[in-house]
């Protein structure tokens, strides 16, 4: 009986060293076959630009934000009451942005987010907030801005985030972009639109659509959903898309709040 015991004792030492030796081994195995291309997928967010982002919940650009939101709610009636009724609409605005989300929906893919961005660049005149308000950073709803027919950059992103959204971009794929405009040393906002797994801007700036990764001259500060306001996180020193500590070499900002949008 004590030899069986002392046998049975060694068998399961084996085994269970075995168990050790193959987890190991096949963990080391696993680990060589994720290139560094797969790496920096797995640590790459899936917000534009790839970086991460942590929810805000204070601070003066939420509180913009949420003026904004309760202005769409109201705005989100009239426009469905015209949608509904062109003829007895009242509002030219209304009419008027109805009419690009109509060449928005009439299309799809990039063709719809290039639409969408070109009629809405042609239809704003590009105007500061000081010189059609007397003050600066108002950020102002799709149909003010088309009662006006001018605004700044803020308010082309926030119409074409709500043209694209009624013209059926999931509200998954689409965000508003605050960035500093490192040359001009000011912030300016964008819309950006996920396509087939690719950010792009749709910048008041231009009519071309520029992939997140092709920016040039600009840092990402923060980003609007259709949950709220959210902070990017500054880069780890690993690269690996967030940590506590700053990327000197990115030169990443993380101020307060933002400055006044330029157009």
């Amino acid at each position: 009986m004590g030899i069986f015991k002392h046998s049975r004792a060694r068998h399961v030492a084996v085994f269970a060293f075995l168990m050790v030796w193959f987890g190991t081994a096949a963990e080391s195995s696993a680990s060589t076959l994720i290139s560094p291309g797969a790496l920096d997928l797995i640590w790459k967010s899936a917000e534009p630009f790839g970086l991460f982002v942590s929810r805000m919940s204070g601070g003066g650009l939420r509180e913009k934000w949420m003026g904004v939101e309760r202005k769409l709610d109201d705005e989100r009636v009239q426009l469905a009451l015209c949608d509904g009724d062109r003829a007895r609409c009242v509002s030219p605005a209304a009419l008027q942005f109805l009419a690009i989300v109509d060449s928005g929906r009439a299309r799809e893919g990039r063709a719809r987010l290039g639409e969408v961005n070109r009629a809405i660049n042609l239809a704003i005149r590009s105007m500061s907030d000081m010189a059609q308000y007397g003050q600066i950073d108002v950020w102002s709803s799709p149909l003010v801005t088309f009662t006006t027919g001018a605004g700044d950059c803020e308010d082309y992103a926030i119409a074409k985030f709500v043209a694209l959204r009624m013209a059926g971009v999931s509200p998954d794929d689409l965000r508003i972009v605050v960035m500093r405009d490192t040359i001009r040393g000011e912030d300016h906002a964008v819309a950006m639109a996920r396509l087939d797994g690719h950010w792009l801007t749709l910048d008041n700036r231009r009519m071309a659509m520029v992939e997140d990764a092709d920016v040039r001259n600009y840092r990402p500060l923060f980003v609007i959903d259709d949950r709220g306001v959210m902070r990017y996180d500054p880069p780890s020193p690993d690269g690996s898309g967030k940590g506590p500590e700053p990327a000197t070499a990115v030169n990443f900002a993380t101020p307060a709040g933002p400055t006044a949008p330029a157009n």
